[in-house]
């Protein structure tokens, strides 16, 4: 089991800049590839950021190539994602997700995630 803590969600104006962290405990954190999903009322969960084990790869959903950024550091069991240039469409609310299987491939698809947060919302104003 991992258990995932997002914060840092909040209400920002369009061009500013959020952090969010995850804090997981529970089973090896350095194991799981981990990803940012996020969810706006009315749509799919959707893809945001992904990171492998180790933390040198790295994905994006097009949509966020370049003003976000996913981190970690598995000395602190934490996941990070720097949001910058923040736009109105970005608002939803913000789920961290383990991936338990142990592999070297970084997923894009929810139903390959094992464990989620609770959620943190993410407002951005225009």
């Amino acid at each position: 089991q991992v258990q995932l803590v997002e914060s840092g969600g909040g209400l920002v104006q369009a061009g500013n800049s959020l952090r969010l962290s995850c804090a997981a405990s529970g089973r090896t954190f350095s194991n799981c590839a981990m990803g940012w999903f996020r969810q706006a009322p009315g749509k799919e969960r959707e893809f945001v950021a992904g990171i492998s084990r180790s933390g040198r790869s790295t994905y994006y959903a097009d949509s966020v190539k370049g003003r976000f950024t996913i981190s970690r550091d598995n000395a602190k069991n934490t996941v990070y994602l720097q949001m910058n240039s923040l736009k109105p469409e970005d608002t939803a609310v913000y789920y961290c997700a383990a991936d338990g299987a142990n592999t070297v491939v970084v997923a894009r698809r929810v139903v390959e995630y094992d464990y989620w947060g609770q959620g943190t919302q993410v407002t951005v104003s225009s």
